[in-house]
């Protein structure tokens, strides 16, 4: 039972080692942590051929002394066949081939009287009596390192041929030494090329980084990253990011442009109604200075302007709002609202027809959305032909059934909308020029585009066939 606790606690130390390495190697920065795993990768490829190539280099040169020996055992076996055991050449202190060679028996019996040169072993005399195959084997001679081959010669006897490794020996040293320095350099260019990479790599986060430190810094949403020249087939991720990042950027300008435009264009707005409410205020401070009838006009334009400024204010806080809130949408009968919403105009505008027409299928038909937020766009809509059609002219509105959609048309018979200003009538605080001495602030259709928006519809306006202006509606519906 302690061996397992000894383990254990010598194996504690260890994770508690990569685990501070892995923490250390967390909080360098995303370049650091780059170029070391560049490095080392490259470093690990270059270190690892050094290694195989010294290795082949080492096999080839002790294979070609093998070979060597290989062939001096076959040519004494031929010339020293009939040779008594012992030595047969021994000037082992040469480095020409074979400098040693003898010839042992099986027994030892047999063994000649002078010594051998060649330590001979329990398995030379196994390989002399055919119990063990010829091998190679590593000795020293005279000092000197040499490689003997112990190979069968005939029944009972085998014959040892060795030579002196000095050549294999100072081959692979000089092989050690160059791949060595090979290796270095290699990590050396390694580390050069993880640097390289990781500064080449990571330029556009850098610039990205930059950009985005600068906006920071400055508020100006105008700056953007510079991108590399378009290739074809250059795709790459961090390029991709780089041309979101801009994207981004330039999505962020035009809201911040807008929103800068919107304060504008309402204080302008304001401007006016304000100054009128001032006047008319201390105008009613003074009272006791007017008559009734002066009063009373004064009165009822402070009356008026207030409810002028009400739903100005009111129509921008509408504006402000980009979405729907989700708890608040429901499936709603589109037909009923357009009902409502036409009654209302027609209330308001006593001098307007309205003439409504649906298709019999409409009425049990069911969109998502907000059932106010629908009716404020209806009336900006039948609030904008009425002001435009001419007095007993009809306004018309219909609706049909599209593929998976209800379709709704508002018809006026007034000027119409020229070809200048139909691209701008859903603009904030966009007057045309023949609107401008009607009252209202130019943010009712701007506020039902929102709408429409807001409830993935889509609100267009154009020519209608014989004049005047009409505006269709497309509401996505669950329709039977």
């Amino acid at each position: 039972m302690t061996a397992p606790r000894q383990h254990r606690s010598q194996s504690e130390p260890q994770r508690n080692g990569r685990r501070r390495h892995a923490r250390w190697l967390r909080r360098r920065p995303l370049r650091t942590r780059l170029t070391l795993t560049a490095s080392l990768a490259v470093a690990a490829v270059a270190l690892g051929l050094c290694a195989a190539a010294f290795l082949v280099i080492r096999h080839q040169l002790l294979h070609q002394l093998d070979l060597h020996l290989t062939q001096s055992a076959r040519l004494g076996a031929q010339q020293y066949r009939h040779e008594p055991p012992g030595v047969v050449q021994g000037q082992c202190r040469f480095l020409a081939a074979p400098a040693c060679a003898q010839l042992v028996p099986a027994q030892p019996a047999d063994d000649p009287t002078q010594p051998y040169l060649l330590p001979v072993t329990d398995t030379t005399r196994e390989v002399a009596s055919g119990a063990h195959g010829p091998y190679y084997s590593e000795v020293r001679l005279a000092g000197h390192s040499a490689r003997m081959l112990t190979t069968p010669l005939d029944e009972g006897r085998a014959i040892q041929v060795a030579v002196r490794a000095d050549t294999v020996d100072r081959g692979v040293r000089q092989a050690a030494v160059l791949l060595t320095v090979m290796g270095g350099a290699g990590v050396v260019l390694a580390g050069v090329l993880g640097s390289w990479v990781s500064r080449t790599g990571l330029a556009p986060v850098s610039r990205l980084t930059a950009t985005a430190e600068r906006i920071a810094s400055t508020r100006d949403a105008r700056h953007r990253i510079e991108l590399p020249p378009e290739r074809p087939g250059r795709d790459d991720e961090v390029t991709r990011l780089a041309a979101s990042f801009n994207t981004m950027l330039d999505e962020l300008e035009k809201s911040v442009t807008a929103q800068r435009r919107l304060v504008a264009d309402a204080s302008h707005e304001l401007r006016t109604p304000l100054t009128a409410l001032r006047t008319n205020a201390e105008l009613l401070t003074r009272a006791s200075r007017l008559n009734d009838a002066q009063r009373d006009r004064a009165a009822a334009a402070l009356a008026r302007q207030l409810r002028e400024v009400t739903l100005l204010v009111n129509d921008l806080i509408e504006l402000a709002r980009d979405e729907e809130p989700d708890p608040l949408i429901e499936d709603v009968r589109l037909a009923d609202v357009v009902v409502h919403a036409v009654d209302a105009a027609r209330d308001h505008w006593p001098a307007v027809p309205f003439g409504l027409s649906a298709d019999p299928d409409v009425r049990t038909a069911t969109v998502a959305g907000v059932p106010a937020r629908l009716s404020r766009l209806l009336s900006s809509l039948l609030d904008n032909a009425a002001k435009f059609s001419p007095p007993g002219r009809p306004v018309e509105v219909t609706l049909t059934t599209a593929p998976s959609a209800l379709e709704l048309t508002i018809r006026d018979h007034g000027p119409g909308i020229s070809d200048v200003d139909l691209p701008y009538v859903f603009d904030r605080f966009y007057r045309a020029r023949t609107a401008r001495a009607l009252p209202g602030s130019g943010l009712g259709l701007a506020m039902a585009r929102q709408i429409a928006h807001a409830h993935d519809a889509e609100l267009t306006a154009e020519h209608a066939p014989g004049g005047g202006a009409l505006f269709r509606l497309r509401v996505p519906c669950s329709c039977a």
